[in-house]
C-alpha cells in the first residue's frame, strides 16, 4: 500500500511530526521532490532535529529510507544531515539513494544567488540553495545524475558541456568568475567516495516493497501553494508539491497510492517572498504575537531562520490545496497554539472587484483578494500534549468541525503539540 504525506498550503504546516509518526508503522518512507530548500523538524526520544534531504523514517531501525529519482540531491548537506545524527546518537538509517536521482552542484547554489541579486528588489524569495538553477539544468538536460559518478569519461564530457554554457552566463550577464571543469571533476568523485555505499536502484526496490504488500510512505516538501503549475506562480518552488508528482519522483505506479493525507495548520504560516499575495496575513502586534507562539519555538523557517509571515486559517486556500492534492484525510496541525485567543477568525471568502467567491483564483486575481472573515469562539485554555479528543474543550472541537466542513475533507487527526506523540485522533 503507498500513501501520501503531503502539504495543504505555502508548507512549514508540520509534515515531519506526522510523517515521523506514520513511519513507525511504515516499511519504507520516499522522499520523492524538492532539496535541501526546506526543513521538517522533527522531536523524538532522540532530541530536536531538522531533516532536508532525509526522510523522516530514519529514526526508526526497522524503515528504509528513500531518496527518489525526483529530489535534487546536495551531497554536502545530505553528509551533514547524516553526521548530525550520529552526533545526536541516533543509529545509522537504512538509506538507499536513488542511481537515477541528480546532483544539485554548487554553481546551482551559486547561480541562485547571482539571480536574487540580479533581481534586486524584484526577487522571488528563493532560500538560495539552488534549486530553481537545478530544475532549470534538469529539465534542460544539463544535469548530472548519480550514475555518472560510476562513468568517469561520460560525467567529464557532460561538465566540458555544462561549463561552456555556464560560462557564457557568468562572463556576459553576472560577471563572476569562471567555473572550473577539472575542479568540478574532482569535487565530484568526493561526492562519489563519500555517497556510493547508498546507491542503488531504488526503483526495482519500490516496486518489489509494493508487490510484496509493504507500507510505502511518500513525504512531500512543501504544499500545494508552492507548485509550479497550481500554486502562487511565480512565488513557487521548481519541483511539484502534490502527490501525484510521487508516482513520478519516486516511481510508484498511480494505482497504487491508495490514501492521501493533507497537512495544514491551525492557523496560517508562510515563508518566502513579501511580494507573494498572503490574503490571510495578520501583521502588527497580534501578527508577531502568533509568529511568537508558533510553533515549538516560533515561526521561523526551519532552513533559512527567516521569520514565517503568519495569519488566521484560509479556508478558500485550504479547500483549493487539498482538492489538488486528491486529499483523502487530513491532520490539521498546532491547534493548541491558538490557546491564548478569546476569538479566532476563519478566512472563508475573498472580496475580489468587488465581487465574493470561496474559489481559489489565479495569480493574476489573487493580487486583488480581500479576505472575507467568519470570527468564531476561542476556548481560553491551555491543551499542549492532549492526546484525548474528546477532552478537549468544547470551543476548541467546534472550530476543528467548522474548518472541516469549510474544506470538504475530514480531520482525521489533530495535532496538539510538537512532540511525536502529541496527538489526537477523531475518526
Amino acid at each position: 500500500m503507498v500513501k501520501a504525506i503531503v502539504g495543504a498550503n505555502w508548507g512549514d504546516e508540520g509534515k515531519g511530526k506526522i510523517t515521523d509518526l506514520l513511519a513507525e508503522q511504515s516499511d519504507v518512507v520516499v522522499r520523492f521532490q524538492g532539496g535541501a530548500n526546506a526543513g521538517h523538524t522533527i522531536i523524538c526520544d532522540y532530541g530536536k532535529f531538522s531533516l532536508h534531504l532525509l526522510p523522516s523514517g530514519v529514526f526508526y531501525p526497522h524503515t528504509m529510507n528513500i531518496i527518489g529519482n525526483g529530489v535534487a540531491l546536495n551531497v554536502e548537506s545530505l553528509m551533514r544531515e547524516l553526521r548530525s545524527l550520529e552526533d545526536g546518537g541516533v543509529p545509522m538509517p537504512k538509506l538507499m539513494i536513488s542511481e537515477r536521482a541528480q546532483i544539485l552542484m554548487p554553481y546551482h547554489v551559486l547561480f541562485d544567488a547571482y539571480e536574487e541579486e540580479r533581481l534586486g528588489g524584484k526577487a522571488f524569495g528563493s532560500t538560495k540553495s539552488g534549486i530553481a538553477p537545478f530544475y532549470s539544468d534538469k529539465y534542460a538536460k544539463n544535469g548530472i545524475q548519480v550514475a555518472d559518478l560510476a562513468a568517469p569519461e561520460r560525467l567529464h564530457s557532460r561538465l566540458e558541456y555544462i561549463c561552456q554554457l555556464k560560462n557564457v552566463m557568468l562572463e556576459h550577464l553576472y560577471h563572476k568568475p569562471l567555473l572550473d571543469v577539472e575542479l568540478l571533476y574532482d569535487q565530484l568523485m568526493s561526492y562519489r567516495d563519500s555517497i556510493w555505499p547508498y546507491v542503488g536502484d531504488t526503483v526495482t526496490y519500490l516496486h518489489n516493497a509494493i508487490r510484496d504488500g509493504k507500507t510505502v510512505l511518500l513525504e512531500g516538501q512543501l504544499g500545494s501553494m508552492k507548485d509550479p503549475d497550481l500554486g502562487i506562480y511565480p512565488f513557487t518552488t521548481s519541483s511539484h508539491t502534490v502527490a501525484g508528482f510521487g508516482c513520478v519522483g519516486a516511481c510508484v505506479p498511480p494505482h497504487t497510492l491508495q490514501d492521501v493525507l493533507c497537512v495544514t495548520k491551525a492557523y496560517s504560516s508562510s515563508v518566502g517572498s513579501h511580494a507573494e499575495p498572503f490574503v490571510c496575513e495578520l501583521t502588527g502586534e497580534a501578527g508577531e504575537e502568533l509568529r511568537r507562539r508558533g510553533g515549538d519555538a516560533g515561526e521561523y523557517g526551519a532552513t533559512t531562520g527567516r521569520p514565517r509571515r503568519v495569519g488566521w486559517f484560509d479556508a478558500v486556500a485550504t479547500r483549493y490545496g487539498c482538492a489538488v492534492q486528491g486529499a483523502t484525510q487530513v491532520a490539521l496541525t498546532c491547534l493548541d497554539v491558538l490557546g491564548y485567543l478569546d476569538e479566532i477568525k476563519v478566512v472563508t471568502a475573498y472580496e475580489i472587484d468587488g465581487e465574493l467567491t470561496d474559489v481559489f483564483p489565479v495569480p493574476a486575481r489573487l493580487e486583488r483578494a480581500k479576505p472575507v472573515f467568519t470570527t468564531l469562539p476561542g476556548w481560553k485554555c491551555d491543551i499542549r500534549g492532549c492526546t484525548d479528543y474528546s477532552a478537549l474543550p468544547a470551543e476548541a472541537k467546534g472550530y476543528v468541525d467548522f474548518l472541516e466542513a469549510q474544506i470538504g475533507v475530514p480531520i482525521t487527526m489533530v495535532s496538539t503539540g510538537p512532540k511525536r506523540h502529541e496527538i489526537t485522533r477523531r475518526r
